[in-house]
C-alpha cells in the first residue's frame, strides 16, 4: 500500500542490491586478470559512474562466459524511498564486502624480481557486486540462487547500465591477487551465505 502511495506521489525508488558468485575449477584464474584490470580502470575513474558502468558490463559479460564454473551464489537487497537511507545501506554492504577474506587488491606493490614467475592458481574465486539504482529491475529483485535466475540477474545489471539508472557500483573479489588462494575452508568461514547452484 505504502509502495503504491509513494509511486503515486512521484517519489524516486532506490534499490540497493548485492550479488555474490562463487566460481570454482582449474581454469578460473584468468577471471582474476579481468577483475584486476577492471579494478584499476575503476580506481582511475575516481567514481565516474559511466566508467564504472562500463567496467561492470565487462565483468558481467565475463562471468556469463564462465557459467560452467559457477558453483554457488547469494544475493540480498532492499529498496528505499529515501536517498540517504539507500546510501547508508550501500556503505554498509561496501564495508562488509571489503572486510571479507582477501577482497582488496593491492596495486601499491610492484612485482619482486626475486619472486618466481609461476604462481599457484586458485581454484576458487568469489565476486561480490554491490549496486544502487533508481526504479525497478525485476531480474535482480528476486532469489538468484539458481543458474537461470542468476543469468537473468547479470543481464539485468548490464541493462541497468544502458538505461543509465546506476547511482553506485562497487565490485570486490577474492582472492584479489594472482598467486593468492581462497581455500574451501576459507570459503565456508568468510562466505557462509553462499547457496549451491
Amino acid at each position: 500500500m505504502r509502495d503504491a502511495f509513494n509511486k503515486m506521489m512521484g517519489k524516486t525508488r532506490y534499490v540497493v542490491s548485492r550479488l555474490m558468485l562463487h566460481l570454482s575449477g582449474s581454469d578460473v584464474a584468468p577471471i582474476l586478470g579481468v577483475l584486476n584490470s577492471n579494478a584499476r580502470t575503476a580506481i582511475n575513474a575516481d567514481g565516474e559512474i559511466t566508467v564504472l558502468g562500463e567496467v561492470l558490463v565487462e565483468i558481467c559479460q565475463t562471468l556469463l562466459q564462465y557459467d560452467e564454473y559457477w558453483l554457488s551464489a547469494s544475493n540480498e537487497g532492499e529498496f528505499f524511498w529515501n536517498e540517504g537511507e539507500a546510501g547508508d545501506y550501500v556503505n554498509e554492504l561496501f564495508t562488509d564486502s571489503a572486510e571479507r577474506y582477501l577482497s582488496e587488491p593491492d596495486f601499491s606493490s610492484d612485482v619482486d624480481a626475486e619472486e618466481p614467475l609461476s604462481l599457484p592458481a586458485t581454484r576458487n574465486v568469489v565476486v561480490m557486486i554491490t549496486v544502487a539504482y533508481e526504479g525497478e529491475e525485476p531480474d535482480l529483485e528476486t532469489d538468484l540462487s539458481n543458474i537461470e535466475a542468476l543469468k537473468y540477474g547479470l543481464k539485468g545489471l548490464i541493462n541497468l547500465n544502458y538505461k543509465e539508472k546506476y547511482r553506485a557500483i562497487q565490485v570486490h573479489f577474492s582472492p584479489a591477487r594472482l598467486g593468492d588462494e581462497l581455500t574451501n575452508d576459507q570459503l565456508l568461514q568468510y562466505y557462509p551465505e553462499l547457496i549451491p547452484l
